[in-house]
């Protein structure tokens, strides 16, 4: 019993060092530029080794450097609350909670009538701009009940001791725009050959379209999906209130 509480008050104490840990490097941020994030490194490890040589391309650029029209495109897009929550949209999570269900019970009804044909459910997210900082910042890209629970913890940290603006230009300058392409100066050049302050409202959002699925969008420049969304997203951006 000795042994087994020793290990249990190991856990504990290790579990509290990373909280202090994510904490102080959160605090870190108020001044200093976070230089990498979890998922970046994970990338580029992925990009080296499956393709021999890595492809990169990242450039920080302050706040007031990057297009107003990316960054209503992009509250449009992904977040429309943005600046008025406390990191995470309860309301938004409990949709995206029911309709994952959903998708899984039909996945499953399918399964039993074509196993051979069976294909795995479409999964959406409700995550908020924060979250999805938190994430790419410190976490895996696993989908665990333990691992929501750590984002959401990083969430109201993050919300606590970083304001709406540095929130978002973090997010910003860090967030995947294609493979081994990472925030909005990068994306502006790679795809428009400009500026990330340059860019239109309609380029804008046809960048916010791609967030979800950078990757699988990037190799699709004339989808209809990506120019009738992006459309839609320029409508809704007068709205979006900017931090």
């Amino acid at each position: 019993m000795k042994a087994i509480a020793r290990w249990l008050a190991l856990l504990v104490l290790a579990f509290i060092a990373l909280q202090l840990f994510f904490l102080l490097r959160i605090a870190a941020m108020t001044v200093l530029d976070p230089q990498s994030t979890t998922f970046q490194r994970s990338e580029a490890w992925r990009i080296a080794t499956e393709k021999d040589k890595l492809r990169w391309r990242q450039q920080w650029v302050p706040y007031d450097q990057i297009s107003d029209n990316l960054k209503r495109a992009v509250i449009a897009s992904e977040d429309g609350s943005f600046v008025n929550h406390d990191g995470v949209d309860w309301d938004a999570l409990e949709k995206a909670w029911e309709r994952n269900a959903k998708a899984e019970e039909l996945a499953a009804r399918r399964a039993q009538l074509a196993p051979t044909r069976a294909r795995a459910p479409k999964i959406v997210g409700g995550s908020t701009i924060t979250q999805q900082l938190a994430k790419n910042l410190f976490l895996s890209g696993e989908r665990t009940m333990l691992r929501k629970g750590q984002e959401i913890v990083l969430t109201f940290a993050i919300e606590q001791m970083l304001t709406k603006q540095r929130i978002l230009e973090i997010y910003l300058n860090n967030v995947e725009w294609g493979e081994g392409v990472f925030g909005a100066e990068a994306a502006a050049q790679h795809y428009y050959r400009k500026g990330a302050a340059k860019l239109s409202p309609y380029e804008a959002a046809r960048l916010a379209v791609m967030l979800p699925q950078p990757k699988r969008f990037e190799k699709m420049p004339g989808s209809g999906y990506i120019a009738g969304r992006a459309s839609t997203i320029v409508a809704r951006m007068r709205d979006a209130e900017l931090p």
